[in-house]
């Protein structure tokens, strides 16, 4: 997912910009592998469904994306995803820039997460998670914007 609304591309952030250069630096198979940077890993995505996205389109996409938690697999058939929770925005607090549906994705480390995100980033096909792109594939026609957010759980 990206930020960008329909015909416009954001200026990378920092998060993207070191992204990008620590692939460079170790490779796409290293940065995919489930071993790079071990350590539970939280994927936060919202989505602003477009105003003509109907409730069934909404259930679909959400249906769909818990699904991944079942279908998103390396090529030896283990798993990307540790867990997906969802839930549809209820904060009183004026503060959600206007999404409509939060996802937490979990990883076991950054190697899987970034298997599972994929493009932008990664562009060879053995090197990223099929049904994700499936998935961001499905759900673009029905979103005015997405938001993803992700950080390394801390130590406790």
């Amino acid at each position: 997912m990206t930020t960008a609304q329909a015909g416009t591309v954001p200026s990378p952030d920092n998060a993207t910009i070191a992204a990008r250069a620590l692939l460079k630096e170790v490779g796409a198979e290293k940065f995919t592998s489930p071993d790079f940077h071990p350590g539970k890993l939280q994927h936060i995505v919202l989505f602003r469904f477009k105003k003509t996205a109907t409730e069934a389109d909404r259930r679909e996409a959400t249906r769909r994306f818990q699904e991944l938690a079942k279908t998103s697999k390396r090529p030896d058939g283990k798993a990307v995803i540790v867990s997906i929770e969802t839930g549809s925005q209820n904060s009183g607090e004026d503060a959600g820039m206007g999404m409509d549906q939060g996802y937490i994705v979990t990883f076991n480390s950054e190697g899987d997460r970034n298997y599972y995100v994929g493009r932008p980033l990664i562009n060879d096909p053995a090197l990223f998670d099929p049904a994700h792109e499936n998935f961001k594939a499905f759900v673009g026609s029905f979103l005015e914007k997405a938001l993803v957010f992700d950080f390394k759980v801390a130590n406790k």
